[in-house]
């Protein structure tokens, strides 16, 4: 579910069957931001550009990136991430991807981002970095329920992934991933992502964390699988395994 105009600022949920996947060249979710709009003859948009090949060649060694392209009020601000396991080539592709993709899908706008499940592309005419953006987020979720009781379920999902945000924010890279068994007994394993972007601070990603996750009975109480994705930070729960070891 794609919109091509500009999102309220309020969390949007979207359902997804469990047999359901996304493909890597395919948006999980975009959002045209600002109010402000730029012609195609502009400085501003050659400042994009430059700003697009910035990052395409930054993000990808490290998984993530941030870059600025021209000056006073035609001065662009960007910023890529990628998941933490993505190995540098799938990165790049991503990063490529989602600059083409935002062009085409916000093309005026002078703020704008997109969300892939490798990878995530944020510009604005406003200088962002290192502040934690509450705003531009949503939610993905599994339609089944889980088969087990449902406060329990929860507060399975809440320890193991309070446990990684406080993984994710104490080391380097912002990201931690990991797993365990819903109980003794159960065949089923849980397993759980936390990330941010690099431009926080360890305090503010464990903050961005934290409300990420309280975030969660909102949309994705009872479900099998759910997630907050935000422009600084995200979290995931599902219970099949979803990335690279």
């Amino acid at each position: 579910m794609f919109f091509s105009k500009p999102i309220p600022l309020f969390l949007l949920s979207i359902s997804l069957l469990c047999s359901c996947t996304v493909g890597t060249d395919d948006p999980l979710y975009h959002i045209c931001f600002s109010p402000e709009n730029f012609t195609s003859s502009s400085p501003y948009r050659n400042n994009l550009n430059d700003l697009l090949g910035i990052l395409s060649t930054k993000v990808p060694p490290t998984g993530f990136g941030t870059g600025s392209s021209g000056s006073g009020q035609d001065v662009v601000y960007g910023l890529g991430l990628c998941r933490g396991d993505v190995k540098s080539d799938d990165c790049k592709t991503c990063v490529v991807d989602a600059g083409q993709e935002l062009q085409a899908r916000c093309p005026t706008s002078k703020g704008a981002i997109i969300w892939y499940d490798n990878c995530l592309l944020k510009y604005s005419d406003k200088n962002f970095f290192g502040k934690i953006d509450n705003k531009n987020k949503f939610h993905l979720l599994n339609v089944q329920d889980v088969d087990m009781d449902f406060m329990e379920f929860y507060q399975k999902i809440k320890d193991l992934l309070g446990v990684l945000a406080e993984k994710a924010s104490g080391t380097p890279i912002l990201y931690a991933s990991g797993d365990e068994k819903l109980n003794k007994t159960s065949r089923q394993t849980l397993f759980g992502l936390a990330q941010c972007t690099r431009d926080l601070t360890a305090a503010d990603c464990k903050t961005c964390l934290d409300h990420a996750i309280s975030d969660l009975p909102s949309c994705c109480y009872g479900k099998r699988g759910g997630r907050t994705v935000g422009a600084s930070c995200n979290v995931r729960y599902e219970l099949y395994p979803f990335v690279n070891v």
